[in-house]
C-alpha cells in the first residue's frame, strides 16, 4: 500500500475589514506581506457581503478590524469575515481587535444587565475565530471570556517611551483617572523610574453613562507634571473634569496619555478647551484629519501588532514583547 507524505509550509495571509484599512496596511507592510484582495460591499438594505479574491485554504489568517463607529456594523463585518474564512478551508483564524468593542460592559451592575463582551467572544467563536488578539482590554478578565488563546497586547511601552523621552527630566507623578485604574497606573510608574502616584477618586451616577458627578484627588501631585493615563478617551468627560481637578490642586501641567482615542460627540471641543499640554494616543481607531488638534499627538501602533503578528506565526512568545508581563 503506498502512502502520500507530504509536509505543508506554513502560510500567513492578513485581511483587513473597511473600518480602519490603513492600520492593516501598515502591519501588513511592518510584516513583509500585503493585505489579501477582498470584495466587500452592502447591499441595498445594508446586509454585507465580503469574499476573497484568492484562495485561503491552509493559511494561518490574520483578521484585522478596529471597531469603530458605526460600530455594530464593523464588528458584524468582522463575523462574515470569519465565517468566510472557516468555509473556505482556512488553517487558523486569529481575530485581531486594535480596539474590542462593548469591552465596557464586562459585567452586571445591576440587575437584568447584559454581559456585552462576553457575548462578543462568543460571537468570534461561533464564527470560527480559534484565537482573538487584542490591545489594551478595558479589563484583563474579558481574556477569560474567550474559550481560546487570548494575546492582551500592551501599548505602555509605546506611550511610556514617548512620555519619558520628552518629559523624563522633569518631577512627574501619574495620575490614574478612577481607583479601578490604579494597576496600570502602577505600570507606568515603573516605567517611569518609580514616579509618585495619585489617583482620582470619582463619584458617578450609574443612570447617567459617560458622566461623572464629583472628583477628588488622592495624592501628593503639587508642583509636578501629571501623567493622567486611561485606555480609552470616549467623550472625554471624565478625563478632562479630572485634568481641570489636578490643575486645581496644584498640578504644574498635566499631560493625558490614553491607548484608544474614540473622540465621540464633544471630545474635541473639550480636550481643546482643557487646561492639558498634550494628549497623546495610538491609532487603534482611525482618527480623520478633523477630529485632530494641536495638542494631539499620535503614536503608530502597527509595529506592535505586526510583532505580535509574527510571533503568533512562528510559534513564538507574546509574552516577551512586555518584559513577560502580558
Amino acid at each position: 500500500m503506498s502512502a502520500i507524505n507530504k509536509t505543508t509550509e506554513k502560510h500567513l495571509m492578513v485581511f483587513s475589514g473597511r473600518a480602519h484599512p490603513q492600520l492593516a496596511q501598515e502591519v501588513a507592510k511592518e510584516l513583509g506581506t500585503e493585505l489579501v484582495p477582498t470584495s466587500a460591499y452592502d447591499f441595498a438594505n445594508g446586509e454585507i457581503y465580503v469574499r476573497y479574491e484568492e484562495s485561503v485554504r491552509g493559511c494561518d489568517a490574520f483578521v484585522i478590524q478596529s471597531h469603530t463607529s458605526p460600530i455594530n456594523e464593523w464588528i458584524m463585518e468582522q463575523l462574515i469575515m470569519v465565517d468566510a474564512l472557516k468555509r473556505a478551508s482556512a488553517k487558523r483564524i486569529t481575530v485581531v481587535l486594535p480596539f474590542y468593542g462593548y469591552a465596557r460592559q464586562d459585567k452586571k451592575h445591576r440587575g437584568r444587565e447584559p454581559i456585552s463582551a462576553r457575548l462578543m467572544a462568543d460571537l468570534f467563536k461561533t464564527a470560527g475565530a480559534d484565537r482573538l488578539m487584542a490591545v489594551d482590554l478595558h479589563t484583563a478578565q474579558i481574556q477569560g471570556f474567550f474559550d481560546g488563546p487570548v494575546d492582551h497586547l500592551m501599548a505602555l511601552p509605546i506611550l511610556t517611551d514617548y512620555v519619558n523621552d520628552k518629559y523624563g527630566h522633569l518631577d512627574l507623578a501619574v495620575v490614574s483617572p478612577d481607583a479601578g485604574r490604579i494597576k496600570v497606573a502602577e505600570d507606568w510608574s515603573t516605567r517611569l523610574g518609580g514616579v509618585p502616584l495619585a489617583f482620582i477618586h470619582k463619584s458617578r451616577d450609574i443612570n447617567r453613562p459617560n458622566e461623572v458627578v464629583a472628583n477628588r484627588v488622592v495624592g501628593e501631585i503639587k508642583g509636578r507634571v501629571c501623567v493622567l493615563v486611561d485606555d480609552m478617551i470616549d467623550t472625554a468627560g471624565t478625563i478632562t473634569k479630572a485634568a481641570d481637578a489636578l490643575i486645581e490642586e496644584g498640578a504644574q501641567a498635566v499631560i493625558i496619555a490614553a491607548t484608544h482615542a474614540i473622540l465621540s460627540g464633544p471630545a474635541i471641543d473639550r480636550l481643546k478647551a482643557c487646561k492639558v499640554d498634550e494628549v497623546v494616543v495610538t491609532d487603534t481607531l482611525p482618527i480623520p484629519e478633523d477630529r485632530r488638534f494641536d495638542k494631539l499627538t499620535v503614536q503608530p501602533i502597527a509595529p506592535l501588532v505586526s510583532q505580535a503578528i509574527r510571533e503568533v506565526f512562528e510559534d513564538g512568545s507574546v509574552t516577551k514583547l512586555f518584559d513577560g508581563r502580558a
